[in-house]
């Protein structure tokens, strides 16, 4: 069965790992392998956020727009890292651009079908919400350290 195939492969994800199989054969039904080339755009700021990406092979950069200064990189993401979580809160846009800077390999989620998921199992949100908790605070933590470099104080 390929769901059961692929839910396989997803246990392998550190995202994923100890989650339980149950929710990953459930989950499965809502992924698919997707594959962007060096320099595509995954996405972009202020469209329409929808999914979210398990990356399984190549580096993503996250950046955002500086006025005078164009874009600037604040976190690249590489294997078994994941991209995006502006799927998860209304009004479901991306906050920042996300570019491939080499080929990249990933498991998409489409965010609707992930949604009505957790509605249905609230074990699955809960254990899903917790994963993507972690990811957020170490993308602020990626993000205060920029500023930090940016801004710092002056020697």
């Amino acid at each position: 069965m390929v769901t059961r195939d692929l839910s396989r492969s997803l246990a392998q994800h550190a995202f994923f790992r100890g989650m339980d199989e149950k929710h990953l054969v459930f989950l499965a039904g809502c992924a698919k392998n997707v594959l962007f080339d060096q320099g595509t755009f995954i996405f972009r700021e202020g469209e329409k956020a929808g999914v979210f990406y398990l990356l399984r092979y190549g580096q993503v950069a996250l950046e955002v727009h500086g006025p005078r200064k164009g874009q600037i990189r604040f976190q690249s993401l590489h294997e078994d890292d994941v991209l995006g979580w502006s799927w998860l809160f209304p009004p479901y846009t991306w906050h920042f651009d996300a570019r491939a800077l080499s080929l990249v390999r990933a498991f998409a989620f489409d965010g609707v079908c992930v949604r009505e998921k957790c509605d249905a199992d609230h074990e699955l949100g809960y254990q899903l919400m917790s994963r993507f908790a972690e990811v957020m605070v170490g993308r602020l933590q990626a993000a205060r350290l920029q500023c930090l470099d940016l801004y710092g104080a002056p020697a």
